[in-house]
């Protein structure tokens, strides 16, 4: 990084509002790759340090070997006393990966007559840069640097500052490129909106705008088409009212050269005054209230978002090969999280039959709908305006699995699974246990979705079976890694099913 590009001033106008749009820098804003490598070499040990404790890094429990720098953009050049706006994508080498990178190399030239550079994750970096923090943005700490272009400056998490959230925002209000980055809109943003970063655990950053907007930055980033924008964007244009429609986003082109845009970030209404399922359920328990009602709207609004989705995009029909492959995969991933958390070794025989008995429905071969689904759908995954009306929110899927695997058609009791194991989770999470709420908040839930419908998730207990199982060895894996407090809720439900084997 040449220190003009580094260390450059831009001084602004006395005059110029906090949230006005920067002033036009006098250079590229892109870094050129080896001032790049330079920049993030010099900061690879404050980021060796801070990243792995993210809740959204997806390599916990893998040593981090390196970072190799994808892109570097100046969102805003730091001036005399404000502070600076850098945007990374930085692939994170670490120990025990093996085989293709799972996102993207650094360039064209990481690839040496066709061998595919070392794997690693991409991830979104918004860091930003002062010469001192003040006292309210102490947590955003990530350390001081002692070495390279930003030698003597502090670096922090920039989406804590409200300053530099207000300049993601504006950027988004002035569509266009700015290096390697371009921002879009679907219609028009308010001036003038504050922005707060949340707090809630979750595999990304979320950003609200004056209680008006809501910004999803996406850490870890691929090339192709973002199911967390494409579908909502698909859904709004077949005039679905159950998904906020996307108001504007930014991406990146993959520098590999594979034509594909990289998703970073999506805008949303924000429903100001909604609850979240998850939040109401646990309610419901800690009151000795029913949750039937919720739990049958929720299937309403679930097939909705279903007949617009087959409606929107293409649908297919598995015949008995591919439901044989989808069985595959499901017994992969059960050997494989096995492997990784010993407590599921006992049951993995008599949770490989659900498997079995999926991969012989079609004998007959008369094939089953496939279609796009939501993809990771439970109770935190949806809102409940003060109205009453539920929407779904979140078609990122499941983070862990490949983006491609994520847009691949699947049949749409997947979704369902995934909301029956949520009420069985919040079950779990009340004392004493309350197996019989559970049971009636899921059959509510399904006669909820036969209603609208006109299909009974029910009516396939193969294929219900084989994807809420499927379900439940995902979230042993994601408990055990994240949050092994949880890891008796999961595996509760795995003795469950092994048993009904």
């Amino acid at each position: 990084m040449s220190k003009a590009a580094s260390t450059r001033i831009t001084p602004r106008p006395a005059t110029a509002s906090p949230v006005a749009p920067p002033v036009a820098p006098p250079v590229s804003p892109a870094l050129s790759p080896a001032d790049a490598r330079t920049l993030v070499g010099s900061l690879a040990p404050l980021l060796h340090d801070w990243l792995p404790r993210q809740r959204w890094f997806a390599g916990k429990g893998r040593p981090v070997t390196g970072f190799v720098p994808v892109t570097v953009t100046e969102l805003l050049p730091m001036d005399a006393g404000g502070p600076g706006l850098l945007h990374l994508l930085v692939r994170v080498e670490q120990r025990g990966t093996s085989g293709p990178p799972r996102s993207i190399p650094s360039s064209p030239s990481s690839t040496h007559s066709g061998v595919p550079s070392p794997a690693g994750d991409c991830y979104q970096l918004l860091l930003g840069v002062r010469k001192a923090l003040p006292p309210r943005l102490a947590s955003a700490l990530i350390g001081h640097a002692t070495q390279g272009p930003l030698a003597g400056r502090t670096v922090y998490e920039g989406l804590h500052d409200p300053h530099l959230a207000e300049l993601l925002l504006e950027r988004l209000r002035a569509p266009g490129a700015l290096g390697p980055l371009r921002f879009d809109r679907a219609s028009t943003v308010p001036a003038g909106l504050s922005g707060r970063l949340l707090d809630a655990e979750q595999s990304n950053s979320s950003l609200v705008y004056g209680d008006a907007y809501i910004l999803k930055i996406l850490r870890r980033v691929f090339p192709g088409p973002h199911p967390d924008l494409e579908l909502p964007l698909a859904l709004a244009a077949e005039g679905c009212e159950r998904v906020p429609a996307p108001v504007g986003w930014f991406e990146a082109a993959d520098p590999s050269g594979s034509g594909d845009s990289l998703t970073l970030g999506v805008l949303q209404p924000y429903l100001r005054g909604s609850q979240d399922g998850w939040q109401l359920a646990l309610s419901s328990l800690a009151h000795g209230r029913e949750f039937l009602a919720e739990a049958r709207a929720l299937g309403r609004a679930t097939a909705e978002v279903h007949i617009a989705l087959a409606a929107a995009l293409p649908t297919v029909t598995l015949g008995r090969r591919q439901t044989a492959q989808l069985a595959d995969g499901m017994a992969e991933r059960l050997e494989s999280a096995a492997r990784a958390v010993p407590a599921l070794m006992p049951y993995a025989a008599a949770l490989r039959t659900a498997f079995d008995a999926l991969a012989g429905l079609d004998e007959a071969g008369r094939g089953r709908p496939a279609q796009r689904v939501h993809g990771d759908l439970h109770l935190g995954q949806t809102l409940r305006t003060p109205d009453g009306r539920w929407s779904v929110i979140d078609f990122e899927g499941e983070p862990a699995r490949p983006l491609a695997e994520r847009r691949r058609p699947q049949p749409p009791v997947r979704d369902v699974a995934g909301m029956l194991r949520s009420f069985d989770y919040a079950a779990r999470s009340h004392e004493p246990w309350r197996p019989d709420w559970a049971a009636r908040c899921r059959e509510a839930y399904c006669e909820g979705y036969a209603t609208a419908a006109g299909t009974d998730p029910r009516a396939e207990p193969e294929l219900l079976r084989a994807y809420e199982t499927d379900k439940a060895v995902y979230e042993v894996l994601y408990e055990a890694r994240h949050r092994p407090d949880w890891l008796p809720v999961p595996m509760a439900a795995i003795r469950r099913l092994a048993a009904g084997a």
